[in-house]
């Protein structure tokens, strides 16, 4: 049976960004459009009076930034969007790689006053390597920034995009008068004090003279940049921009809630539907009858009560029901789930079925990890789930001995979640924690604390890089393991890994040991 109404209703993207530059405000006024929420969080440094919806684990309260990747979804015009809201910092980039992989579009939100900065080169560069459609979000528009034409400038030539606006910012800080939609040629003004915004007043020829009645001597300085815009920019094309040849630029204030409404309505016409992916042994459509999906996250403790873990699942094709066998392709046994869950940030709701697109939630008890193939039967294995190499690494030691159960459990379950890898000593049995950020320590003894009631401390190591390793050569094997002894660690799977202290120690131990093969991240085939 196909399900080409819902799949042509759905869309599903990541907004990302740099820290502060209004993502997670964005989200949660996506979200009030969408009447998912009633009321906005205002997430002011620490100041926090509301939370934001989509920051709902503790230590994001606290630092008032988002340290894991957050799923909503809320129908909008009988269209169903699933937001996927990422951490913007860098020690989480992880996490915002792998959520990419689940979604079909980006939004890339950028700060008027700041630009591009680095963490969204990183990011887009990777939308570009996986030609994901972009829109840009011009954000804060009420402050003080940059030159409009000076923001699409930096952004064509630091991120790599070719760009065309669809909205037009009129003034800009305390002069900010509003923003012309040139898709439906209104003028929609801008009013500090509130949190609603009137319908434009439609503006078909900009040379009309009552446009000096509403904006005054910002309408010739916006005749003119239209002149201008027209002349440069290229004519917005949807096959374009489905190609990911072009992004589409809107301006406005999130905090103000300025701008929102626009994107949104523009986003829902333009923004792609469920796309296929690629496996490893053909290209799986959505509107195939048979279900398949992806883990991409993990997260332990979505509700600390019950000390739960969720397996995050993008549903690829078919549709996945409640109350059926499905196969999981690593373990090669078939597992059933009686209360898949669809997301409101951390409010879950159980569902009967969802559509490809769609971002389900499996309990789980230990039996998936990020990248694991779930099917109707079918052996076939999903693409392109990134795993990163450790760069920072400590020992870690249990804080509280009357406490050591829920260390260990504490450590299993966040280990799961994919932001850190734990490595035990071989000889010595000492813990290392490995992570690609510095933040994602102090996240771990945080929640360690306030999630499983167990204390840790950490302890510094010197180690340049870990080096998974096997190889057919036994003699080779046993004499590395022999020399390496103290240097041989074991994985949460039990493989053995190389803790290599230098980047010299480990080019004389490929040098010297020619038939052992190394691996820098555990995706690999031993």
């Amino acid at each position: 049976m196909s399900h080409t109404k819902e799949i042509n209703r759905r869309r599903t993207f990541a907004i990302i960004s740099h820290p502060d530059a209004g993502k997670t405000t964005l989200t949660e006024k996506l979200l009030l459009y969408g009447g998912a929420i009633q009321v906005a969080g205002a997430v002011k440094s620490n100041k926090i009076k509301k939370t934001a919806t989509s920051d709902w684990m503790e230590i994001e309260r606290q630092r008032g930034i988002s340290v894991a990747t957050s799923v909503m979804g809320f129908e909008y015009q009988d269209t169903m969007i699933n937001i996927l809201d990422t951490p913007g910092h860098q020690d989480f980039a992880e996490d915002t790689f792998r959520t990419l992989t689940a979604v079909d579009s980006v939004v890339v939100v950028i700060d008027v006053a700041k630009g591009v900065e680095p963490q969204t080169e990183k990011l887009v560069k990777v939308c570009r390597m996986r030609k994901t459609p972009v829109i840009v979000f011009i954000n804060k528009l009420d402050r003080p920034g940059k030159d409009a034409f000076e923001l699409m400038d930096e952004i064509e030539q630091k991120l790599g995009l070719k760009v065309t606006p669809l909205s037009w910012p009129v003034g800009m800080g305390g002069d900010f008068r509003g923003v012309y939609d040139m898709i439906r040629k209104n003028l929609n003004l801008f009013d500090p004090g509130s949190q609603i915004v009137e319908k434009g007043i439609s503006f078909d020829d900009l040379s009309d003279p009552e446009l000096e009645n509403y904006i005054g001597s910002q309408a010739e300085l916006l005749r003119e940049e239209q002149e201008l815009v027209d002349a440069v920019y290229p004519d917005f094309e949807v096959d374009d921009y489905l190609k990911a040849e072009i992004s589409p630029v809107f301006f406005g204030s999130a905090l103000n809630n300025f701008g929102v409404k626009e994107l949104l309505d523009n986003f829902i016409n333009i923004a792609p539907i469920p796309q296929g992916r690629e496996s490893d042994i053909r290209f799986i459509e959505p509107t195939e009858d048979q279900f398949t999906g992806f883990v991409f996250k993990i997260h332990a403790n979505m509700d600390p009560n019950h000390r739960d873990r969720i397996a995050f699942v993008r549903v690829v094709s078919g549709s996945f029901k409640r109350n059926t066998n499905y196969l999981h392709i690593r373990h090669n046994r078939k597992l059933k789930f009686s209360s898949p869950t669809a997301f409101m940030a951390q409010k879950k709701s159980i569902v009967e079925e969802v559509f490809p697109g769609d971002i389900v939630g499996l309990h789980d008890t230990g039996n998936f990890k990020i990248g694991d193939t779930l099917t109707e039967g079918e052996i076939l294995n999903y693409k392109g789930i990134p795993s990163f190499s450790p760069e920072l690494f400590r020992y870690v030691e249990n804080a509280d001995p009357m406490r050591s159960k829920q260390l260990s459990k504490g450590i299993d379950q966040l280990m799961d979640e994919g932001v850190a890898q734990l490595f035990t000593g071989k000889h010595t049995g000492r813990k290392i924690i490995g992570t690609v950020g510095a933040l994602q320590f102090e996240v771990i003894q945080y929640r360690l604390e306030h999630e499983y009631g167990a204390k840790c401390r950490y302890q510094p190591i010197t180690l340049y890089k870990t080096a998974w390793f096997v190889s057919d050569n036994d003699t080779q094997l046993n004499d590395f393991r022999a020399r390496k002894s103290n240097q041989i660690a074991l994985d949460k799977e039990g493989r053995e890994v190389f803790l290599a202290d230098t980047p010299f120690a480990l080019q004389m131990a490929q040098e010297k040991y020619s038939d052992i093969k190394f691996y820098f991240t555990s995706e690999f085939d031993s």
